[in-house]
């Protein structure tokens, strides 16, 4: 069964809380799906994410370049942070390698990965980020595969 929630973000502060109480569960192989509006909060809750997988360097939008590769201190792959706005069609991912990277060790974090349904991986957890107002956002996260429902469950306990 693929669970499903809906939190709430009633400020920049508070997605970048929830990106860091999820990167301090993500383990390698995991993959998270970010969708939503422009300026919704996906690069930003990213940030959040690489900063609880105890990365220093601090994120960036993957925009133009579609894929940022974040490292540990010892120089080993840790994130891939895409951004596969830009992308037209399903075919212009076999051009960035994108199925190479998935299967990376390494956590993927891939924003407006749902406008490739036939990419999509057995395993991943969506979270939908939609604009409520200026500050706020509804974040709905679904599950997609056992280990993600496992993630949910101890992302939900951290979070509450």
């Amino acid at each position: 069964m693929n669970a499903s929630v809906e939190l709430y973000s009633e400020s920049l502060e508070k997605t970048l809380e929830l990106g860091e109480s999820l990167g301090a569960l993500l383990r390698l192989g995991d993959v998270v799906l970010l969708s939503g509006d422009l300026g919704a909060g996906k690069t930003h809750f990213t940030k959040g994410v690489v900063k609880g997988m105890g990365i220093e360097t601090e994120a960036t939008s993957p925009t133009f370049n579609i894929l940022v590769q974040y490292e540990n201190q010892m120089g080993s792959l840790m994130l891939n942070h895409f951004d596969l706005y830009r992308l037209e069609s399903e075919e212009e991912l076999d051009d960035i390698d994108y199925f190479g990277h998935l299967e990376q060790e390494a956590v993927q974090i891939v924003e407006w990965g749902d406008k490739f349904t036939g990419a999509l991986p057995e395993d991943y957890l969506s979270i939908s980020f939609k604009v409520v107002d200026a500050e706020e956002r509804a974040l709905l996260v679904e599950a997609h595969g056992a280990r993600s429902n496992i993630l949910l469950e101890a992302w939900l306990g951290e979070s509450a």
